[in-house]
């Protein structure tokens, strides 16, 4: 992974790692005198540089260390570490705060700190397709959170878990589903997977692929499109069946790779997408999150 990291990200992490100039408040970090920062440093084979202060020496270190680029590894090392749960045991709203401080800087770098079980380890920010960032500031607006939940869950995993990932994008048009059958008080489907909910929203959203009133221009294009639609669900459906992590999983055995489980999200994305906007053009000045609350 390539670090290639900004000043202001540099001023940040010193801040951190030194806990800031005594006697000015709270330290975003932890405060650490200069021989606990010699003994920091030291510890990835580094000299802490001569400075004026105890900030301006690690800014300095770190900037010898970011601005030469000669080891992303050890640059990679050092972010982390910088966030290490285990500085943070007895203060874990310190640590989540340390976090959220260097990520506001980090995401102009293309990178991020995540929370991994116990640890915490630096990643790229990927580039998501349009529907992923179209979905998820819709379901932001209108305070849809378990599709909020589930877009996080699919984009965390499509590299380090695909078939959790296929898993997740299934839920994310799932719960769309439901929630919008059950603001229409029709209640739910008795076959309750993908298949079955997509089903029973097309009707009362006009989906159906041979519903009239379509202009005759471009019945057939339409017609085809949302047949299109239907088969792109039941592949998702069937995908988690046979390549998700709903049903158990071999040891050792992976049937999804990441490109097959990011198609998966894209697709489900753009569904869900779809399907909240019909509804909001159907039912005008109402809010689909009401639905949650009722399922």
């Amino acid at each position: 992974m390539r670090i290639d990291i900004s000043g202001h990200t540099i001023e940040a992490l010193a801040q951190v790692i030194s806990g800031g100039p005594s006697g000015f408040g709270e330290p975003i970090g932890i405060y650490r005198t200069a021989y606990e920062l010699k003994s920091w440093f030291a510890a990835f084979g580094l000299d802490l540089d001569e400075g004026p202060s105890r900030v301006s020496s690690v800014r300095s270190t770190l900037s010898r260390v970011f601005l030469s680029h000669w080891d992303d590894e050890l640059s990679q090392r050092i972010i982390e570490r910088a966030a290490d749960p285990r500085d943070f045991l007895g203060d874990p709203v310190r640590q989540r705060a340390v976090v959220d401080h260097l990520n506001e800087r980090l995401e102009f770098d293309g990178l991020k700190l995540e929370f991994d079980g116990k640890r915490v380890r630096l990643v790229e920010l990927e580039q998501h397709s349009g529907a992923v960032v179209a979905l998820t500031e819709k379901v932001e607006a209108i305070g849809f959170d378990t599709v909020k939940r589930d877009v996080d869950r699919a984009l965390a995993a499509a590299t380090s878990d695909p078939e959790d990932a296929v898993t997740a994008a299934c839920s994310i048009v799932e719960s769309v589903c439901r929630s919008i059958l059950v603001d229409l008080q029709g209640g739910l489907p008795a076959k309750r997977d993908l298949s079955g909910l997509y089903r029973a929203v097309q009707e009362p959203l006009g989906l159906s692929p041979t519903k009239d009133g379509i202009p005759d221009e471009i019945a057939e294009d339409v017609r085809n499109a949302l047949s299109g639609l239907v088969t792109a669900v039941r592949s998702i459906g069937a995908l988690r069946t046979h390549g998700g992590d709903a049903h158990g999983r071999e040891k050792g055995f992976r049937r999804v790779d990441t490109r097959i489980a990011r198609l998966a999200v894209y697709s489900a994305s753009a569904i869900a997408l779809f399907l909240i906007e019909t509804w909001e053009m159907k039912h005008p000045g109402e809010k689909l999150a009401r639905a949650i609350s009722s399922d």
